[in-house]
């Protein structure tokens, strides 16, 4: 399949079953399975497979690109603290931040709700944009680095930096799946 310039038009010359699909990337650190994780470190135009367990062979016919972001966070828990509560908390808790009197990841470890980021010092890493709560996909594009801020979304109230400038990635890939 690397040699020909129809790869749809040889599976078919083959009387192979063939599906094509598009690939969404979501994250650039952590990827759902080998669909994703091709769509991200593949090369376009390669071919790769078969692979262990399964009689099928990818080729990646094209990429596209996707804004990514990557943010830290720190989500107060408003079924635990009171909204007036969570306000006032997330306040100290900037103002700690800002005024270098501790930091973001260690105000994380210790008031976050998300367990998982919390560990990593409230890091979500790179994602892509429209995979967050809608309220915090609109503020975190509205933001530059290293600000911070607050958003209320149905989980809480999220404390939020700007890591990184926003980049372009791999977001999308069109792959042949050929089944052998």
């Amino acid at each position: 399949m690397d040699t020909t310039s129809n790869p749809v038009g040889f599976a078919m010359y083959l009387k192979k079953k063939y599906f094509i699909d598009t690939i969404a990337v979501l994250s650039t650190k952590s990827f759902l399975g080998k669909a994703d994780s091709l769509a991200y470190n593949g090369k376009t135009g390669k071919t790769y497979g078969p692979f262990k367990g399964e009689n099928i062979l990818v080729k990646i016919l094209m990429k596209a690109p996707n804004t990514f972001y990557h943010v830290q966070h720190i989500v107060l828990d408003t079924g635990l603290f009171r909204v007036n509560f969570a306000d006032s908390l997330a306040t100290v808790i900037m103002y700690k931040i800002k005024n270098n009197i501790s930091t973001f990841g260690s105000m994380a470890g210790t008031y976050s709700a998300d367990g998982v980021s919390a560990a990593k010092g409230g890091d979500l890493g790179w994602f892509v944009r429209g995979v967050m709560l809608p309220q915090l996909d609109e503020a975190i594009a509205t933001h530059k680095k290293g600000e911070l801020f607050k958003v209320w979304t149905a989980a809480g109230l999220h404390i939020v930096r700007i890591a990184d400038n926003p980049k372009k990635d791999t977001g999308f890939a069109l792959m042949l799946r050929m089944l052998l």
